[in-house]
């Protein structure tokens, strides 16, 4: 549950991607099998931890879709709206930011791709976690970070306080 007054950002780096088909096109990409396992992994613990979005903002990748549908799989107790938005993919930190400002939920999770995410993932919080894959933000990389703020549009860099940091097992 997100306290009053406060907006939840939980950002995700889609699961890691099958190269399988070199003909596929990069936005095509389906998980691969450990893809699938670490989305689900991921959405079993976001739902131990009470972390369930209310909104899920999601690039319109094959991969950042069967990401967010792993999730989904796991026993969420909410039912978020869901948007695809063609502009989260391979979107700029800045870009980034501009979606979320536009959010209406108070838990909204956004899932997205390198090198991006992991520049938006930095830019966020005022402390950083101690993790040393932080900066690399493996794939299913998650951040659980809160904004003191009661409207997304008014979340700046460096104003968030970390939560939690996540990557399922079998890091790559």
């Amino acid at each position: 549950m997100t306290p009053p007054g406060h907006r939840r950002l939980i950002l995700t780096r889609h699961a890691k991607s099958s190269w399988d088909d070199p003909a596929t096109a990069d936005h095509d990409r389906p998980l691969n099998a450990r893809g699938r396992r670490a989305a689900l992994e991921l959405g079993e613990w976001l739902h131990s931890r009470g972390y369930e979005p209310d909104e899920v903002l999601s690039s319109t990748a094959a991969r950042t879709r069967e990401t967010w549908a792993r999730v989904a799989a796991a026993p969420l107790e909410v039912t978020p709206r869901v948007a695809h938005l063609e502009t989260l993919y391979h979107a700029t930190p800045e870009a980034m930011l501009d979606i979320l400002r536009g959010a209406t939920g108070d838990c909204v999770m956004m899932i997205g791709h390198n090198p991006g995410i992991a520049a938006f993932a930095a830019l966020l919080p005022a402390r950083a976690p101690a993790d040393p894959d932080f900066r690399r933000y493996p794939t299913a990389a998650t951040l659980v970070v809160d904004f003191q703020v009661a409207d997304w549009k008014d979340v700046t860099p460096a104003s968030g306080s970390v939560l939690d940091y996540f990557v399922p097992s079998g890091r790559d």
